[in-house]
């Protein structure tokens, strides 16, 4: 189990039972399941939107529902969500990844995902209000990018999304701004992966959708480090401002959850842990996490939000986001401010 290396206390949670989804569990043949996005149905079911890749490498979406949100998963008999290639050729090499936000505002959930084109991954979009009609409304951030998820409200009267754009100074998070969820700008960047021996030097991006709280926008990211033996998958924390989220309150300088166990270290891609989705029991504040194991499986962690923050407390420090370039000004304030 990976440990809070200060007070040697789990940060997160396995399930004893994990993996909770495999492919053996599919009812179609299924290379691997993983990465899924995750939300609360009215009804209190527990609803995955689970990434399935095919014998051909090419990926499409499928829903798994729970009464627990932990056993008897009950899965679609078939795709919950094909690639539409005639309509969106940008999917021509399937969809991937999914994120999913209850809006209240349009009592819809938005799926934030990756369609796979010949120029990359870039990110897509759906609305749906049953997970069984989706309303596509196609790129809304082009190749590469990926890893989005949209902010359940608007901010400052216009909704916020954020993404992972690849260029030629690396692979950072972005936030950008739309009115109409079609025509995006005010892109600025939140969050830069760091340089050197960091365990989140290459590249970084969203895990799960940020998480409100009344401090700010809790938000879970992946580290990439690369190794001798290949890439390692890892996950930090940041709080960003509530109304400005843009700005980043607070970053964590360690890791807090990493592949420790045999199905996160061998699979299609070993030494991976990913989580796209994540839902809050009713006492707001006990969070299960689901999320990917070395490509091939789905499996669940549960923590807790006070616990999150507090670790950001004790263990992290303000930061300030600065161009990649501009090497001479390291990402931190010139002090290091416990918030």
């Amino acid at each position: 189990m990976t440990l809070n290396h200060h007070e040697k206390m789990p940060l997160f949670k396995r399930y004893a039972d994990n993996p909770i989804l495999t492919s053996d569990m599919w009812p179609y043949p299924a290379n691997t399941v993983f990465n899924p996005g995750a939300t609360t149905l009215p009804d209190g079911t527990t609803l995955l939107l689970c990434r399935v890749e095919d014998m051909r490498s090419h990926s499409h979406l499928t829903v798994a529902r729970s009464k627990d949100g932990i056993t008897n998963w009950q899965i679609d008999p078939r795709p919950t969500l094909l690639p539409d290639i005639e309509n969106y050729p940008e999917e021509m090499w399937g969809i991937e990844d999914p994120r999913i936000t209850f809006v209240p505002e349009m009592q819809q959930y938005a799926i934030l995902y990756t369609s796979y084109s010949r120029s990359g991954p870039g990110v897509s979009m759906a609305l749906t209000k049953d997970f069984r009609t989706f309303e596509r409304l196609g790129v809304v951030m082009s190749p590469e990018d990926k890893d989005a998820a949209l902010f359940p409200r608007r901010i400052k009267g216009e909704w916020a999304l954020i993404h992972r754009p690849v260029g030629s100074f690396g692979a950072h998070m972005w936030i950008s701004y739309t009115t109409d969820l079609k025509y995006w700008g005010g892109h600025k960047m939140m969050l830069e992966a760091r340089r050197g021996a960091w365990w989140d030097a290459r590249k970084i991006g969203l895990c799960n959708p940020p998480i409100e709280t009344p401090r700010g926008w809790l938000t879970i990211y992946h580290g990439v480090r690369e190794t001798a033996a290949g890439s390692l998958y890892r996950l930090g924390l940041a709080l960003f401002d509530l109304e400005s989220p843009e700005i980043c309150l607070i970053r964590g300088d360690e890791w807090v959850f990493g592949a420790d166990e045999p199905y996160e270290r061998f699979g299609d891609v070993g030494n991976v842990v990913f989580p796209c989705g994540h839902v809050i029991e009713p006492d707001g504040d006990t969070m299960r996490i689901y999320y990917g194991a070395a490509d091939h499986c789905i499996a669940l962690a549960t923590t807790r939000i006070s616990m999150l923050l507090d670790w950001l407390d004790e263990h992290g420090r303000a930061y300030i986001a600065r161009h990649p370039s501009d090497e001479a000004q390291g990402p931190y304030r010139s002090h290091d401010r416990r918030l």
